[in-house]
């Protein structure tokens, strides 16, 4: 009884089509000095549509995690920042409007449900 069994199973992944290629086929390229890599469709193989990236994005809010010196002892301040600002968040470093060390980039939406 337990050979059938064995042998329909057998059977059953005999038929299946190995022949499908790889959902993707990503390869790591290089670009003004960053690593990346292109996606071209969603988990589903869909095109990507604008209207519903940028308002995903508007509703994106990131946690900024940066290390500093506070009177001899290190600590972290955690920044809320609207996606629409986070280039202009980062770039103050740059300036040296903040100062410190960006140790995590959280990302959330305000209005999910905890």
């Amino acid at each position: 009884m337990a050979d059938e069994i064995n042998k329909k199973v057998i059977d059953i992944f005999s038929k299946h089509n190995n022949s499908v290629k790889p959902e993707t086929e990503e390869k790591v390229k290089f670009y003004a000095g960053f690593n990346y890599v292109r996606i071209d469709k969603d988990h589903n193989g869909n095109k990507f549509n604008p209207e519903h990236l940028k308002k995903y994005a508007q509703g994106c809010h990131y946690i900024v995690r940066v290390m500093r010196e506070y009177k001899g002892d290190t600590v972290l301040y955690n920044y809320d920042v609207p996606n629409a600002d986070l280039f202009k968040f980062i770039k103050s470093f740059q300036e040296n409007t903040l100062d410190g060390t960006i140790i995590e980039i959280d990302k959330y939406f305000p209005d999910t449900p905890a």
